[in-house]
């Protein structure tokens, strides 16, 4: 699944890591703030010494029951479905996580192991040359209206993702277009699903991790129901947790335990997730009205946590980076040509340690848009397009026929104007903007700044491709050649950019069929190097996950890979 996105809390969530790529990173020992250790060699120079989660894990019996943990994202939501295109951002992910299924368990390396919570049990085989995966549910799962979790749910789900049908708006068709029947096996428990090629990855299927939970039949089974049955609203559940209340006018959702929840009993209470400004979070944290932050690279934030009694650093080495997007279909960046004088044009060491000044952080760049520098795998595919060279960028502009009049460049009569959409209250976008200003206007190109409501920058501006550049963080999953799909392929329903290539596709296609880690590390960095030529999304740096927590909460901070058990979560006795 995608991925997505975050102005700073709120992200597309992309996939960047894999089982076959896990990343190379310590293992964490109290998960107490700190670094916990050294990190594994990496061949990339100035990479972070990092955890590779850091929760405050605790068991249990440890924990007391009850309790209210209070949440920030960055918007209310109007489409609450996850794999909806229009809801395949942080906030709409972070509040139906703990409400919809996941089929596996992703660990600190991005491996996978079945949630027996709903499956049983599922493996991949080869049938007469061709790929079939049984998926044997759990038969006490059910929905929250009564209704059994049957293999209707899964042939429901591939139907509607499968990009067969213009009229779905999935977020990602990844896998689920490869799948060329769902069939009921020994019982309505089981569902047998053939492919028509090898899908490595298909674990990313119907996985809380790769941004991808099952939702049911009963609301996705036509695409007037897909589009709509999640619109303000979440109408069915099956988790741990289920919805008390969508308050827009507070701007909270309210979660509760939900006592027909046939797993584990969860020990928290209540989930409180309060919609607010990035920049108001550490303010609200630190006055104890949200008990855990998602900081990232915000340095007043990350200072605030360290001056906050009783609250901890929680901090990981996560797939996520911040990255410039240029939108193509604006007539001024629909030549690949212009789109990389852009890139050229932009010092990003300048804009990196404008953006991570006093976060302890290294300033390095990541020239990779599927890989982060400390992942296996990882190398730099950029063809110098990554280089900052204003002489190249004025040479390419020349040639694509802006030539220079004045301060400004013009093409037949039009000035070289870019509209640059960030939102509202995020520092790093503001940075990222005021830089990119300069450093465009010094090679001819005239940027104008438009800020967004934090509840509109993607509803109402990029989904709907109404801006010229733009900047926000792509999360990761643990899925490297699907998870990132969706934000790259030329038809992929995150495709933010609007361009691509063949050689784009057909090499993400290899990675994804792979069934060795080297085949997959070389279709991915073939697939890098095309995504530089298209010169669509320019990556930034490897985004700190850093965290404020309090300290008594447990088993929830940064996850780097991993996914949170909701069920577990919980304050210490």
């Amino acid at each position: 699944m995608s991925r997505r996105l975050q102005h700073h809390g709120t992200a597309l969530l992309a996939g960047l890591t894999a089982l076959t790529l896990s990343l190379a990173l310590c293992s964490c020992g109290s998960g107490q703030g700190g670094d916990g250790g050294d990190a594994l060699p990496s061949s990339a120079a100035g990479t972070p010494k990092l955890t590779s989660v850091d929760i405050n894990p605790h068991e249990r019996g440890q924990l007391r029951q009850g309790g209210t943990l209070n949440l920030a994202i960055t918007q209310f939501s109007r489409q609450w479905s996850p794999i909806h295109g229009d809801g395949s951002e942080s906030s709409t992910i972070a509040v139906t996580k703990p409400l919809l299924p996941t089929f596996f368990r992703s660990d600190a390396a991005g491996a996978q192991t079945v949630n027996p919570a709903y499956l049983q049990e599922a493996h991949a085989e080869l049938k007469d040359g061709r790929q079939v995966v049984t998926w044997t549910l759990n038969p006490k799962a059910h929905w929250s209206d009564g209704t059994p979790i049957t293999w209707r749910d899964i042939e429901a789900n591939w139907r509607a993702l499968n990009g067969k049908d213009p009229a779905y708006k999935p977020s990602s068709s990844t896998g689920f277009e490869l799948v060329s029947s769902v069939e009921r096996g020994k019982d309505d428990f089981q569902a047998v699903m053939t492919f028509d090629r090898p899908f490595s990855e298909w674990q990313s299927m119907f996985n809380g991790a790769g941004n991808a939970p099952l939702l049911p039949a009963g609301r996705i089974s036509t695409p007037d129901l897909f589009n709509t049955a999640y619109l303000d609203a979440i109408p069915v559940t099956a988790g741990p947790f289920k919805v008390e209340q969508l308050d827009r006018t507070a701007q909270t959702v309210t979660l509760v335990a939900d006592p027909n929840w046939w797993g584990d009993k969860p020990m928290l209470d209540r989930i409180v997730f309060h919609a607010m400004l990035p920049d108001a979070m550490a303010d609200a944290f630190a006055k104890g009205r949200i008990d855990l932050l998602n900081n990232g690279p915000d340095v007043a934030g990350y200072q605030a946590i360290r001056n906050t009694k009783g609250a901890v650093v929680r901090r990981a080495g996560g797939p996520d980076f911040r990255q410039i997007t240029l939108n193509a279909r604006t007539p001024a960046l629909s030549d690949a040509t212009v789109r990389q004088a852009v890139f050229q044009a932009i010092n990003r060491d300048a804009v990196i340690r404008g953006d991570l000044n006093g976060l302890d952080w290294p300033a390095v760049a990541l020239n990779n848009h599927l890989l982060v520098a400390n992942q296996n795998g990882y190398r730099d595919n950029s063809l110098g397009l990554a280089r900052y060279d204003p002489v190249e960028a004025a040479r390419k502009l020349d040639a694509a026929g802006w030539k220079l009049d004045g301060d400004v460049r013009k093409k037949d009569g039009h000035e070289l104007n870019l509209r640059m959409v960030i939102p509202a209250g995020v520092t790093q976008a503001q940075n990222e903007a005021a830089n990119t200003t300069k450093m465009l206007k010094d090679v001819g190109i005239k940027v104008s700044t438009v800020t967004a409501a934090a509840n509109e920058f993607f509803d109402k501006y990029i989904n709907r491709n109404d801006f010229d550049i733009t900047a926000y963080s792509l999360l990761g999953t643990p899925f490297p050649a699907s998870g990132s799909r969706a934000n790259f392929v030329q038809n992929g329903g995150t495709n933010h950019v609007g361009a691509g290539s063949a050689a784009v596709d057909s090499a993400l296609d290899r990675a994804a069929a792979a069934t060795d880690a080297a085949t997959t590390s070389e279709a991915i960095n073939q697939a890098d190097g095309e995504l530089w030529k298209v010169a669509g999304v320019l990556p930034l740096y490897q985004r700190p996950q850093l965290y404020g927590a309090r300290a008594d909460l447990a088993n929830i901070g940064a996850q780097g890979l991993s996914d949170i058990v909701w069920e577990n979560v919980g304050f210490l006795k």
